[in-house]
């Protein structure tokens, strides 16, 4: 399904990055003048429209008005219009992960973009994730989903619809073992669907080693998702060395905002105040994602790390807002509203290249 292909050439973007910046340390600026970087009214043929806030009833959107500024560095003012693309000149840029991802991958496309019409960008759609080739540069942009990172494999070809699935903690996703050669910025994530309600309601089997996994201490959720992520970051750092271009980050866990419950249990995110658990980031602060942390440090795999900037923003999620008007009660306190944060992490993402 795959078949765009990119070449290497040029520097991917300039930034204006002092050296040892930690861009995940800093704060939150107001600067309507400068945000949002696109139109979640315009931004139509790459945004989803649950995940455009200005379509649904939602009144307040002082949200989209933040920047991040990092402490000690300075991030290049992103350039919200198609000149952005020449940044990303003969590049392709792969998203693999979960939903998150897929809203760090339309917020990408809407800010390469200033969220209009590019006609000269061509592309193939799901079942399993979409890719863009702008032609004028040579620039692929894609995503696919793999909610675990690792290996599903059906256990029964013959019955799709009803099969279980082998998942193969110990083994990449098939998508980024074949493709791997192709990319020069690759974006990993997962985290959400490490829970028994997804890996039951998806009919996985834990396997490792080709076989079905019996150490019940092992496949506990926190346990077996460590193991996966360190074995993909292992993978991937080895693979680097066979393709040098390639920058290769894993991106840290976009935090959750549900209080007094989940997201079936009455769980809620109603606050509309921006930064009521404060402006700044520093050392010793807000949690990190310790887990994906670990499992870069060593390795030639770079961390994305954008989990404490994010938990300062419990106002910018869906929350219970939709396209239509809804009475079950259930809130989104994990997908963000777009434009917002996600466009930060890809800021941080290009500055970073």
């Amino acid at each position: 399904m795959w078949r765009l292909t990119a070449s290497s050439c040029g520097p991917i973007v300039s930034a204006i990055v002092l050296a040892g910046c930690n861009y995940a340390r800093g704060r939150w600026v107001q600067d309507a003048r400068r945000r949002p970087l696109y139109s979640g009214l315009e931004c139509k043929r790459w945004l989803s429209p649950m995940w455009a806030c200005r379509l649904t009833q939602r009144t307040d959107f002082s949200y989209e008005s933040f920047r991040w500024q990092p402490e000690s560095c300075e991030i290049q003012e992103f350039d919200p219009d198609l000149s952005s693309l020449a940044r990303l000149r003969g590049k392709t840029i792969a998203l693999v992960g979960d939903s998150l991802g897929r809203q760090q991958f339309q917020s990408l496309m809407c800010m390469l973009t200033g969220g209009k019409e590019a006609p000269e960008a061509r592309g193939a759609i799901r079942p399993d994730g979409w890719a863009y080739r702008f032609f004028a540069t040579n620039t692929t942009i894609l995503y696919y989903w793999s909610a675990s990172l690792c290996e599903l494999e059906p256990l029964n070809r013959s019955d799709p619809a009803a099969t279980r699935y082998a998942m193969h903690l110990d083994r990449p996703a098939a998508f980024l073992r074949q493709h791997i050669g192709r990319f020069d910025v690759l974006v990993l994530n997962t985290g959400h669907h490490w829970n028994r309600g997804k890996i039951s309601g998806n009919r996985w089997d834990m396997y490792v080693n080709g076989a079905p996994l019996r150490d019940r201490r092992m496949a506990e959720i926190s346990r077996a998702k460590n193991f996966t992520v360190h074995s993909v970051v292992r993978w991937l750092d080895s693979q680097i060395p066979y393709h040098p271009r390639l920058r290769a980050f894993l991106r840290s866990i976009s935090p959750r905002h549900f209080v007094n419950g989940d997201w079936n249990s009455g769980g809620s995110c109603a606050n509309t105040t921006p930064l009521l658990r404060g402006v700044r980031v520093q050392d010793g602060g807000a949690a990190d994602d310790a887990l994906a942390a670990g499992a870069v440090a060593g390795t030639g795999v770079r961390l994305l790390d954008i989990t404490a900037i994010s938990e300062l923003r419990d106002e910018a999620h869906m929350s219970n807002y939709s396209l239509r008007a809804s009475s079950s009660g259930v809130q989104d306190c994990l997908h963000w509203c777009l434009p917002g944060v996600p466009d930060t992490w890809n800021e941080i993402l290009l500055a970073q290249l």
